[in-house]
């Protein structure tokens, strides 16, 4: 989840209960209306707010509804959200997680969607939740075991009823993108990117799945949840924020409850306090619907009363939150896990509508904005400290004002505390420079300018303003208010609310003594009943849409190819939209080429000119709306520079000049090596950069891999600034092509680039690369590393064939159908069938250049007791792929109507163009594939799954605890092989 503003903050990114199933109800006496019962027509009254950038009409429905409608025509296609002022703080104290639980269930139908026999399934319904009741108040095990095995049986009689994710496949079918859900501490939102034609039946299906709670499938759902709990068992940074926000929130439900809940909780679940709930919160006049799209305002608007209108208003639900008292001194906590250590300090601050809130803003960029913000220079520019950084939380009730650092090889988390609280202190004093603010400001403009080219951002702010109790006015008018801190403000601020009140969170790296888990039920797979359809289900499923046609990128139209002095070529597509722009200079060598590429490259974000220090090169770029980056990978370098096109030439003078004469600092590549040599240290902790990054290099190439072709210890302290900055300098004499997205014409640009640009007249050719075979997988085999977690995670790996772009077509379908969403193969058999994984996916990718392997990647990730259950089922799956008519159909569908509403546009096009090239493809590759559709069936998709999945070798990829996993199981894979930490990174 990206980063967002007020209730959609970074935290989300770590701690949001982001699920694969969820979505809003509605009354039960809406769920027995006919379709057909249309309510007349009315005329619907709105209101505006003056210099509104997003021009918004808010609407109230009579039933209390909120609508918020913002008109974005750059595709065919509407976002949409529908946000419940409901999360875990409205959780009771004896069953935390619910509100959770109740958005995974939102996705399981009504009492007419996902069934094909409510009668009868009801009737089972009842008895599991008795039951349910029952076992919560059992404290004998072999009672709770016995009323669990009553569970599962009724259960699978309920399922014989069920049609499992009937809403996955209509909202497939129907082109949605990111169906999904979220639940955070004082909201849940359900949201969906649709195709502007699918309007009436979006809202047909939400209003009917979201009025309505119904426990179906609830134990093998429940068992979902407890693999999302296991996963955050496992991470590092979720235990320290729990940490964090348990000791800045000791009364409030902030830190007593989270989103999640206790292992405890989740073990003695309640359908009874779940189905309370709902009727308590999820009412229309505690709820909103905010869109941002393609749409007509006043079609919208009918459309929505017609269907949401039905629901029924109910009391307003009342929360009243616990006061906390001051903290009268540091609160100091620990918390170990695998992973690397690294500190965590948080302040308490004032909720959401307070003006010291919008004061924390500041305060958060003075402190951290990328570029010149005091952690950016006193401590990141300098290398002080490995990495470091500043973000605020604000909610309703209270804020959170949170600094982080990694510390150095040698260096103490007491001493990166003691750095970032000398931030603080400048803070406090005033002792940051004058023109610092108003920069602020004017990157605040600049991205929301950006953010409001996308529907997500727009709709999320009218989320963010009405989950915070805002009116659109007064949510638009923080943003004046943020443009009118003074200094005077932010030191007042910051004495009042920094002193010594802080929480300190010390991530150690070490068995954690605390460690849980959630033990694995006995759960008989329930039926996927993948033909079944409920009779909701044909009635949305043929109410008939208006045709798109889809738009392809013409790349003799759509971009403008041109020629620099030195013969570079410049590709270009105009900005009509606003006043930002794009330049990046593109050079086809990398890492691959020499290891000594990625070291300078780092290196040049601490080094300054002839006539700036780092710092002050920094500085210069914020001033001036602008900002620099530049990156390697294996076989490009990305040389970029961004911001206010009126600012063009100021930028491009800056950064060349620090491309020409970049100024040797040798302390600068002392840290930098210092600082790459504990990074390296610290990966070998990351079970994600294990797993995914070394384990899958070391299986597609060997020991020798791009991966590990790296400076060893020695070579990297050899190194000499005078080599790095030759190569700095080099970059503009190799042959390379340029991309500038931005609203000046193309001949500007060239005039300007002919200037300001520095090349000689004569580019040399791109040296040769050290080449990577991909290796054949010739036998069946399973390399395993240990890693201390509770859950095992497992990737299947199969190369295949060659990029062929004729496969590009049947490629796709077949991922559709087979992966493409929790309506899919994959998902159902796995998940909702079967409940082994919170995710499981199996894909066949694409490679990235014209003269490499595709790859088949299938993943799981599943409590290591599960191992064996988990890798029969994923190799049942790939061997032998369940046929299913109505699938492949949703399939076909959604993959046509999500083509027909895509708009490549903007800067995408340039970068639809350079993945083209590296492809050897001429034209956009989605028109082959919309024009293969139509005659693509089931039949020659089972054909190309029997010839290229089926039976093929594999490389099975496991990361687990040695305690835990199960080697003779793995044994009946292949041959089992432990990989070293050593052998994977080549250090």
């Amino acid at each position: 989840m990206k980063k967002r503003t007020l209730a959609f903050s970074l935290i989300g990114t770590l701690l949001f209960a982001q699920c694969k199933t969820s979505t809003p109800p509605q009354t039960a006496s809406t769920a027995t209306q006919s379709a057909t019962e249309a309510p007349a027509k009315k005329e619907l009254t709105y209101t505006t707010v003056p210099n509104d950038p997003l021009k918004t009409r808010i609407y109230t429905l009579d039933n209390g509804l909120k609508v918020y409608l913002s008109q974005y025509k750059a595709a065919p296609r509407i976002q949409t959200y529908i946000a419940v002022r409901a999360g875990s703080k409205n959780d009771p104290a004896n069953a935390t997680g619910l509100a959770h639980y109740l958005e995974h269930m939102a996705f399981k139908g009504s009492t007419r969607l996902g069934t094909i026999d409510w009668e009868k399934e009801k009737v089972e319904l009842a008895k599991i939740e008795a039951l349910y009741e029952l076992y919560r108040t059992q404290k004998d095990p072999a009672l709770r075991q016995k009323t669990y095995h009553q569970i599962d049986s009724i259960s699978g009689v309920a399922a014989k009823y069920a049609v499992p994710n009937e809403y996955d496949k209509l909202v497939a079918a129907m082109g949605m993108k990111n169906s999904n859900a979220s639940t955070w501490v004082e909201q849940t939102i359900y949201y969906g990117d649709i195709p502007s034609n699918q309007l009436d039946k979006w809202a047909m299906l939400e209003a009917e799945r979201l009025g309505v709670m119904i426990p179906r499938l609830f134990h093998t759902e429940l068992e979902a949840v407890y693999e999302e709990k296991n996963r955050s068992l496992d991470s590092d940074n979720n235990k320290a924020f729990e940490a964090a926000f348990a000791a800045l929130f000791p009364t409030h439900q902030y830190g007593t409850q989270t989103t999640i809940g206790t292992v405890e909780h989740l073990k003695n679940p309640s359908i009874t306090e779940i189905k309370k709930y709902f009727d308590q919160y999820y009412v229309p006049n505690n709820m909103a619907i905010a869109m941002s799209g393609d749409l007509e305002f006043d079609q919208t608007i009918q459309v929505i009363q017609e269907h949401f209108g039905r629901w029924q208003k109910k009391n307003d639900p009342v929360y009243r939150a616990p006061q906390e008292k001051p903290i009268a001194a540091p609160v100091v906590k620990e918390v170990f896990g695998p992973e690397a250590e690294s500190l965590l300090l948080a302040y308490r601050f004032s909720g959401v509508k307070s003006k010291d809130a919008i004061v924390l803003r500041m305060i958060n960029q003075i402190l951290s904005n990328g570029q010149a913000g005091l952690i950016d220079l006193n401590i990141n520019q300098k290398q002080a400290a490995l990495g470091a950084g500043s973000f605020a939380e604000i909610y309703n009730d209270y804020s959170a004002h949170f600094l982080s650092g990694n510390p150095r090889q040698g260096q103490t988390l007491d001493q990166v505390r003691d750095l970032l609280l000398q931030q603080v202190e400048l803070v406090k004093k005033g002792q940051f420079e004058d023109w610092l603010i108003p920069a602020i400001v004017n990157k605040n403009k600049i991205s929301k300018m950006k953010s409001y080219e996308s529907n997500a951002a727009r709709a999320t702010a009218f989320v963010d303003a009405f989950l915070a109790h805002m009116d659109w006015s007064e949510y638009l008018q923080q943003e004046e208010a943020f443009e009118k801190i003074t200094k005077q403000d932010v030191m007042d601020v910051a004495n009042r609310y920094y002193s010594n009140n802080y929480v300190a969170i010390y991530k150690r790296t070490g068995q954690d003594p605390t460690a849980q888990k959630v033990e694995k039920p006995a759960i008989t797979p329930v039926p996927a009943n993948r033909e079944a359809q409920s009779e909701y289900y044909k009635l949305v499923a043929s109410k008939p849409a208006s045709d798109l046609q889809p738009q392809f990128v013409d790349y003799q139209k759509d971009l403008q190819e041109g020629k620099l002095k030195s013969g570079i070529p410049i590709y270009y597509t105009r900005n009509a939209e606003n006043g930002l722009f794009n330049l990046y200079y593109v050079l086809e060598m990398g890492t691959n080429n020499d290891p000594k590429i990625g070291l300078a490259v780092d290196y040049l974000q601490y080094l300054g000119t002839d006539k700036y220090t780092a710092e002050e090169l920094q500085k210069e770029f914020f001033k001036i709306g602008c900002s620099f980056s530049v990156s390697s990978g294996q076989d490009q370098v990305y040389v970029s520079l961004s911001g206010l096109d009126e600012n063009l030439e100021q930028g491009l003078t800056l950064f060349e000049s620090l491309l020409q004469n970049p100024k040797a600092d040798k302390k600068a590549l002392e840290d930098l090596v210092a600082g790459i040599l504990k990074d390296r240290k610290d990966a070998k902790l990351n079970k994600n950069v294990i797993h995914s990054v070394a384990m899958v290099n070391y299986a597609k190439y060997g020991p020798k891999n791009p991966f590990t072709n790296i400076l060893s210890e020695p070579q990297l302290k050899k190194v000499k600034p005078e080599e790095l900055l030759s190569i700095i300098k080099s970059i503009p004499t190799y042959q390379h092509h340029v991309l500038y997205y931005g609203p000046r014409p193309m001949q500007d640009v060239t005039a300007t680039l002919n200037t300001g640009h520095n090349a000689p007249a004569s580019l040399k050719p791109i040296p040769a690369a050290k080449e990577f075979k991909e290796l054949d997988i010739t036998k069946r085999q399973v390399l395993w590393t240990d890693y201390n977690m509770v859950q095992a995670e497992l990737l299947f790996l199969t190369k295949s064939l060659n990029y062929d772009p004729k496969m590009v077509p049947t490629i796709r379908l077949y991922n559709e159908y087979f992966d493409g969403g929790m309506g899919a193969i994959v998902f159902q058999e796995l998940r909702e069938s079967r409940a082994l994984a919170y995710s499981a996916s199996s894909r066949f990718n694409n490679a990235s250049r014209k003269d490499r392997a595709n790859y088949i990647m299938s993943y799981i990730g599943t409590q290591a007791d599960k191992l064996p259950e988990a890798m029969a089922g994923m190799q049942e799956l790939l061997n032998d792929m369940p046929l299913a008519a109505t699938n492949f159909e949703n399939a076909k569908a959604s993959v046509r109507n999500s083509i027909a509403t895509e708009r490549v546009n903007k800067v995408g096009i340039l970068m639809n163009y350079e993945q083209a090239r590296k492809l050897g493809v001429d034209h956009d590759i989605r028109k082959d594939i919309y024009e293969s559709l139509d005659a693509l069936t089931l039949d020659q998709i089972k054909a190309f799954q029997q010839q290229f999945v089926k039976g093929q070798n594999q490389t099975i990829l496991v990361i687990g605890s040695k305690d835990r996993l199960n080697f003779k199981e793995l044994a009946k894979y292949g041959t089992v092989k432990q990989l070293t930490l050593k052998e994977l990174f080549g250090y």
